[in-house]
């Protein structure tokens, strides 16, 4: 699949690893359609790249929100070829401990929610936009779309404090296969990145010094990693037909220890 004169569909978009992948992609030809709920980062966007991107609020667990962006999106650009899923939320809470200085048990809504946005999430994305691929017409390796899922590290090497963020992530994981098998009959390819210590918003909301110490945990390059990275391996995953399937970790050979 060739980004020049696609479409892609990608959530999160207007921040982190779904804005790297964003630029990117409009840098290589492609349009982009964002569904995200930062409407300020998200508008900011569409103006700049006006004509070749537009950006609809949108929480990616709701059926509702997702159909529509989806059919709005196809109304500007007429069909979509790439969805890639960053939207997500991370939620560190221990099973049992203190929160806010009451100790007790993993609040239930928590863990909910986190499987909402994070893992149901990211199928509404697949299912919806798997259906508007399958009506494209084939290029010339019988390809009709490409859907790239972003996990975690943390769906192995899951740390204390991470029960609902490892499960959802693990959940992206688990459903990558099987996804991708049942997808091959109409020509379209599934796959998932899972990084490792990324400058995300999340991260660099830490102070200097903890980011540079998370860094360092890293074994090559020692350092976290860049949204840029991320994005050029969702590029080369929409470039080469033969990815599929698959969970690649992008994570500077780091194996996460239990805290």
């Amino acid at each position: 699949m060739q980004l020049q004169n696609s479409t892609a569909l990608i959530t999160g978009g207007a921040s982190g690893l779904g804005e790297a992948t964003a630029r990117l992609f409009l840098s290589h030809g492609a349009r982009v359609i964002i569904l995200d709920l930062n409407e300020i980062s998200g508008k900011a966007l569409e103006k700049e790249f006006s004509g070749q991107l537009r950006f609809f609020k949108t929480n990616v667990s709701d059926d509702v929100d997702v159909r529509l962006a989806l059919s709005a999106g196809l109304e500007t650009f007429g069909s979509i070829q790439i969805a890639v899923n960053c939207a997500g939320i991370a939620l560190a809470r221990k099973t049992i401990g203190k929160v806010d200085g009451v100790y007790g048990p993993h609040a239930l809504n928590i863990f909910e929610k986190t499987i909402r946005v994070n893992l149901i999430g990211t199928f509404n994305v697949i299912r919806l936009a798997g259906f508007a691929m399958e009506k494209n017409n084939p290029n010339e390796e019988g390809e009709r779309g490409v859907i790239i899922n972003t996990a975690s590290v943390a769906a192995y090497d899951g740390q204390i404090g991470q029960a609902a963020y490892a499960a959802s992530k693990g959940g992206i994981v688990s459903m990558t296969l099987p996804i991708a098998r049942e997808f091959a009959k109409t020509g379209i390819r599934v796959m998932t990145i899972a990084p490792g210590l990324f400058e995300t918003p999340l991260l660099m909301d830490l102070p200097e010094e903890a980011r540079l110490s998370l860094g360092q945990q890293v074994p090559f390059p020692s350092r976290l990693g860049r949204p840029s990275e991320y994005a050029l391996l969702a590029k080369s995953i929409v470039e080469n037909p033969m990815l599929n399937g698959e969970v690649i970790r992008l994570d500077g050979a780091i194996r996460m220890g239990p805290r």
